[in-house]
């Protein structure tokens, strides 16, 4: 067995050598026991820290609009900073990966201060079938993930459906990312979701409004709770 175990982590190192895992802040190979991000890129993510601020921005954005648990955002998303490359990558670069191990490492960080209390099943935001054949996984998902596989929180991707192809929001002015969410989300096996504390997880939270769009059709269901948890915030 220990003979099996030294021939795996030789060509394990081997493989590393001929093709190097690398950061995908800086592009700077990855040392052992690293994942995703280096030390030194993973010290200086520009980290928010709103879960340990109650009534904090993200929570205020969403006031009013769904019955609110909490919510937080993990780092902020600056234009011009080598940062948007962890969201470049899951989202354009075909690295799902990324969502899953920035997703075990942002669940890892808000454990301890209670954030996922009483969450009873976390749900990601749903991409329509056509985009995700494309891209071949959906982001959202991938975080969601990394986030059970530190939490033991269930994951559904049934319960919320995807029914327009929008466009994408990047470009579009507060009004128009309003417009091209109104009404794109179903439901489907929503007496499953009956009292539930759900957790909504994004990729990144810009105007919110699309997570709003998909927490106020589960604000439909009888009793159920939301909180909303999103990788990135754009600063």
């Amino acid at each position: 067995m220990k003979h099996t175990f030294f021939i795996k982590d030789w060509l394990n190192s081997f493989l590393s050598l001929l093709f190097p895992h690398c950061c995908v802040v800086c592009g700077r190979p990855l040392a052992k026991g690293e994942e995703c991000l280096c030390t030194m890129c993973n010290i200086n993510l520009p980290r928010t820290n709103y879960h340990l601020r109650k009534d904090n921005p993200v929570e205020r954005l969403f006031w009013g609009q769904i019955p609110l648990e909490r919510a937080t955002s993990f780092f902020f998303y600056r234009k011009g900073s080598d940062f948007r490359q962890i969201l470049h990558q899951l989202k354009y670069g075909g690295k799902k990966e990324v969502g899953i191990i920035m997703g075990r490492y942002m669940a890892a960080e808000l454990l301890d201060s209670g954030f996922f209390g009483g969450v009873d099943v976390i749900i990601p935001i749903p991409l329509h079938k056509k985009k995700q054949q494309i891209r071949g996984y959906n982001q959202s998902e991938c975080i969601a993930r990394g986030i059970a596989a530190v939490t033991g929180i269930a994951v559904c991707v049934e319960s919320v459906v995807r029914r327009k192809n929008t466009e994408t929001q990047t470009r579009k002015s507060v009004f128009e990312r309003w417009e091209n969410v109104d009404g794109i989300f179903e439901l489907n096996h929503a007496d499953s979701l009956t009292g539930k504390h759900i957790l909504i997880v994004d990729d990144v939270l810009t105007t919110g409004a699309t997570i709003i769009a998909c927490a106020s059709r589960l604000a439909e269901v009888e009793g159920t709770r939301i909180s909303v948890l999103t990788l990135a915030m754009a600063d």
